[in-house]
C-alpha cells in the first residue's frame, strides 16, 4: 500500500531521515518506534506530504506519489488520513462542523456530509457530543473526535503521530481502543509511539529507528522478544523495565 524508496530528509544541519526504504502492505499495522528525534514523525510526515523530502520517492498502491502533478497529488493525499499529537481541531467550530469541514471542501453535500460525521463520532463513542466545541471536551474526546475526522474521509491508510501524547495517563486506553477498533476493521495503519504496550499487542511490525535510520524491522513478537541489535535491546531495556 506505501512504499518508501531511498528517502533522505535534512533540517539545516540536522539529518532527520537518512535513505530510508520501507514497505507497508494493505491492511498491515506497522509501528514506528525509537527515541525522540529518530525521525519517526517526519517519516510519517513525508509520506502524507507534510514535509518534503530532499530525496526519494514514496508510492501509494502502486503510483508515485509526485508533488508537482498537483491534482493527482491531492487526490492521493485525500487517501492518507493523518491524526496529530496535538488534535488540531477547529476551536471555533462544534465537533460536527470539524468533522464535516473537509468533506464539503472536498464537494461532498452537507446532509450527506452530517450523515458520514455522525456516522463516525457514534463509532468512537462521542455522539452525544456532536454539538460541543473542542474546549469543552477532555484530552482524550478531542484525540477521538481527530480519529473520526479522519475517518469522515474514507481514507484507505492512517497515520498517527504520536496520538496519545499529549494525554493524560487515564486518557490513553480510550484513544488506544479507539485506534485498536479501526485496526481490526481492516484499516493500513502507520503509528509512531510510545506505547509499548500498545505496539507489541496490536502492532504487525515493528520498524525501529534511530539517528534517523531504520535500525531493525521485524515481526512484532519477534521484536519484543529477540531485538537483533544492541541498539534495540538498549532501548528497549530502558522504555520496558525502568
Amino acid at each position: 500500500m506505501i512504499e518508501v524508496k531511498h528517502l533522505s530528509k535534512r533540517f539545516s544541519e540536522l539529518q532527520a531521515l537518512d535513505d530510508i526504504n520501507l514497505t507497508v502492505h494493505d491492511q498491515e499495522i506497522v509501528c514506528l518506534i525509537g527515541p525522540s528525534g529518530s525521525g519517526k514523525s517526519t517519516l510519517c510526515r513525508c509520506i502524507h506530504g507534510l514535509e518534503t523530502p530532499e530525496k526519494g520517492e514514496i508510492w501509494l498502491d502502486g503510483e508515485q506519489m509526485n508533488p508537482a502533478d498537483k491534482v493527482r497529488y491531492a487526490a492521493q493525499r485525500r487517501r492518507i488520513g493523518f491524526v496529530f499529537q496535538h488534535f488540531n481541531l477547529f476551536h471555533n467550530k462544534t465537533v460536527l462542523q470539524n468533522c464535516m469541514l473537509a468533506q464539503t471542501a472536498a464537494g461532498t453535500a452537507s446532509s450527506k456530509a452530517e450523515q458520514i460525521s455522525m456516522e463516525y463520532l457514534t463509532r468512537v463513542g462521542l455522539a452525544e457530543k456532536r454539538d460541543e466545541y473542542p474546549s469543552k471536551l477532555s484530552g482524550g474526546q478531542q484525540q477521538r473526535v481527530a480519529i473520526a475526522r479522519a475517518l469522515c474521509m474514507s481514507p484507505e491508510v492512517m497515520l498517527f503521530d504520536e496520538p496519545t501524547s499529549a494525554l493524560d495517563p487515564e486518557m490513553i486506553k480510550e484513544v488506544l481502543d479507539v485506534m485498536k477498533d479501526v485496526g481490526r476493521q481492516g484499516m493500513t495503519m502507520v503509528v509512531v509511539t510510545h506505547e509499548m504496550g500498545f505496539a507489541c499487542k496490536v502492532a504487525n511490525r515493528i520498524v525501529f529507528l534511530d539517528g534517523g535510520k531504520i535500525v531493525e524491522e521485524s515481526a512484532s513478537e519477534e521484536f519484543f522478544e529477540h531485538p537483533k541489535t544492541d541498539r534495540a535491546r538498549d532501548f528497549l531495556s530502558k522504555v520496558l523495565y525502568d
